[in-house]
């Protein structure tokens, strides 16, 4: 999975270790924490490799492809959680911040489950999720870059699952409302006020959701977007 060094994607990875997956932890930067999560993984009893990947770059992703197959072997669930943010009034946004966030956010995942779907096609089996957000859903001034990237792998999602369906290969997204990590240590807590549940949610709650997206249970659920978020959006 990407960018699976801390928050959502190591809460993702280990719950997915957790049900026997071999688990390929990816990360841009930072390989310590990456290690971590690999640790954890196998001192629970599980299997997992650290893998440094800009997945913005088509050539490091190939590459980290060819590792995963080498090491663990044939890619049967692909989450694609690696994502940035550069907040800015759309006046003001300059073209880099526009350009990352849609390079990491939706671009990335265009790549990997093209790449992904190869093999899931040929087997006929395959789960591939995505992690997108409220914010995709909603208006989040200062977060145009952001939203139009959540919104864009969404639509994304609901397209591929209809043309791969046949192949008994799932394409889901899960989008996460206020879920307490880095990435959303500086928002703003009276956000809280609008939560119906009146807090943040947890790493492991959203990663319970991709676990059963997943699943074998999940074998007819497909297109569809699971919102995780205290009832931000109802």
């Amino acid at each position: 999975m990407t960018g699976a060094s801390r928050g959502i994607g190591a809460a993702v990875a280990s719950m997915l270790a957790s049900e026997g997956w071999s688990v390929a932890v990816n990360y841009r930067s930072d390989p310590r924490a990456a290690g971590g999560v690999v640790s954890r993984i196998e001192d629970g009893g599980g299997t997992a490799i650290a893998i440094g990947a800009d997945v913005t770059d088509p050539g490091a992703t190939d590459a980290m492809f060819e590792r995963v197959e080498a090491e663990l072997g044939p890619v049967y669930v692909l989450v694609n959680n690696a994502g940035v943010r550069a907040d800015n009034l759309s006046p003001a946004m300059e073209e880099e911040e526009w350009q990352r966030v849609l390079d990491t956010n939706l671009s990335a995942g265009f790549r990997t489950t093209r790449r992904a779907l190869r093999g899931m096609i040929r087997a006929r089996y395959g789960r591939v999720i995505n992690i997108a957000s409220v914010v995709g859903q909603r208006s989040s001034p200062g977060q145009a870059n952001y939203a139009a990237s959540k919104a864009g792998l969404v639509a994304f999602t609901k397209t591929v699952a209809a043309e791969v369906a046949r192949r008994s290969v799932t394409v889901n997204a899960v989008a996460p409302g206020l879920v307490s990590t880095d990435m959303t240590a500086d928002v703003d807590k009276r956000l809280l006020e609008l939560v119906p549940a009146r807090r943040m949610g947890t790493p492991e709650e959203v990663a319970a959701c991709v676990r059963f997206l997943a699943s074998d249970e999940a074998a007819y659920v497909t297109g569809i977007m699971l919102t995780v978020d205290g009832g931000l959006t109802a």
